[in-house]
């Protein structure tokens, strides 16, 4: 496979150079060509870009630059050649050993190049996409920078290239470099012979519809921890068996959306509805339980990358404090709508400027407890990132996140009184 990237930054790509990647280089089963964009931006200060026609924040990467440079690159311009960064040891691994073939997967049996352009406007960047791409022979990345790409350049592009605008993730990055190396690793390690023993991306997450369950190794206890007896039976079908269920697991708890595209088999079906019902009867109050639906309703200012993993953790981080089957809900919003909003004005007073990364975010949490309300809205903060800004209340009774709070109230700033 040859991979070309133009980006305004060459030693950004310099980890492409490395491990599993950089032996690829070594073995030939890949080539690495990295192209400075301002090779083709005229004048003395080598401008890649201009101010955006109809007005608005940041700087658009300008045609004239783009166009001649993935014009080259197509018709096989040399750039900057990458080495692997230091000789690996050329040894016989687990295929190789075992008489195993190398198998690639199907691509997309197109003559014109792929062309990459990595985007947060773009469709998510999928397993399924690293795969097919993996049989490709000529593979180029466009690294956009600032508001990005004027979008003349990839519709132009098409007449040479196979146009791809993917995105990696719901977030927003300095520029595409950080985006590429991640589909790079993602798509060359997938090239038959880079990884030695080919089970082990045939049983990667995603590879399935599934993600990946648990992995141990030695020592076999481990302050207390000891790996799951099953893994020692030496009975193939239960340890299968175990695999397919810890996967379904840490599918149904972290990502329950993916399950929908799966083919399931009557023994999977029967396994999630035991986890169903089991999460059922734990949110359940136990007979003479003084336990009852509670929510808390909070306003939350925090860059909106953190939530994802705070949304995740919450609902653990609530039952080992006492609050059972909770769920978390999060809406944005705007600053405009909230001009004096007492958190912003708390931020700017304590930081010295208004928030810059920072959004507030409306946060709805339910459960099943039976802690006091304030209890319940200090457990909820407790699962927040230290030092944030908050301020909100618990009530009782369920709560639909699209509906006005209700019932009596525990005001958050008498929780920690």
């Amino acid at each position: 496979m040859r991979l070309d990237v133009i980006t305004i930054f060459p030693d950004y790509l310099d980890p492409l150079r490395h491990a599993l990647l950089g032996k690829a280089i070594e073995q030939g089963r890949l080539s690495v060509g990295v192209h400075d964009l301002r090779d083709w931006a005229p004048g003395v200060h080598q401008s890649v870009d201009d101010s955006p026609y109809g007005g608005g924040p940041g700087m658009v990467m300008k045609p004239e630059v783009w166009g001649p440079a993935l014009d080259d690159v197509a018709a096989g311009r040399a750039g900057q050649e990458l080495a692997s960064a230091e000789p690996h040891r050329d040894a016989a691994r687990h295929d190789e050993l075992n008489g195993v073939a190398p198998q690639a997967y199907p691509g997309e049996n197109a003559d014109l190049p792929l062309l990459i352009v990595p985007t947060p406007a773009g469709r998510p960047f999928t397993q399924a996409d690293a795969r097919a791409w993996s049989a490709e022979d000529h593979i180029v990345f466009a690294c956009g920078r600032y508001e990005g790409i004027d979008q003349r350049v990839i519709d132009d592009a098409a007449a040479r290239y196979r146009v791809r605008e993917v995105s990696i993730g719901d977030y927003v990055l300095i520029g595409g470099e950080v985006a590429a190396l991640v589909i790079a690793e993602a798509v060359v390690r997938l090239i038959p012979g880079v990884l030695g023993n080919r089970r082990s991306h045939e049983e990667d997450s995603f590879s399935d519809g599934l993600l990946e369950g648990p992995c141990y190794t030695k020592p076999r206890s481990w302050r207390g921890l000891d790996v799951p007896e099953v893994l020692f039976s030496g009975d193939h079908a239960r340890v299968d068996r175990w695999h397919r269920e810890r996967s379904l697991e840490r599918t149904w708890r972290r990502r329950p959306e993916l399950l929908d595209a799966v083919e399931l088999t009557a023994a999977d079906r029967d396994f999630l509805a035991g986890l169903a019902e089991a999460d059922a009867e734990a949110a359940a109050p136990a007979e003479g339980d003084a336990s009852r639906a509670v929510h808390c309703s909070l306003q939350l200012l925090i860059p909106p990358v953190e939530w994802p993993a705070i949304a995740e953790a919450m609902p653990d981080k609530l039952a080992a404090a006492g609050v059972t089957g909770a769920q978390v809900w999060a809406a944005e919003t705007d600053f405009t709508c909230e001009p004096d909003n007492m958190l912003v004005t708390e931020y700017a007073q304590r930081e010295g400027h208004p928030p810059i990364a920072e959004v507030l975010h409306r946060v709805t949490v339910t459960g099943t407890t039976g802690l006091e309300l304030r209890e319940v809205t200090r457990a909820v903060v407790a699962a927040l990132p230290e030092g944030a800004y908050w301020y909100g209340s618990s009530y009782e009774g369920a709560a639909d996140p699209e509906a006005g709070d209700a019932g009596s109230a525990a005001c958050a700033w008498q929780a920690e009184d």
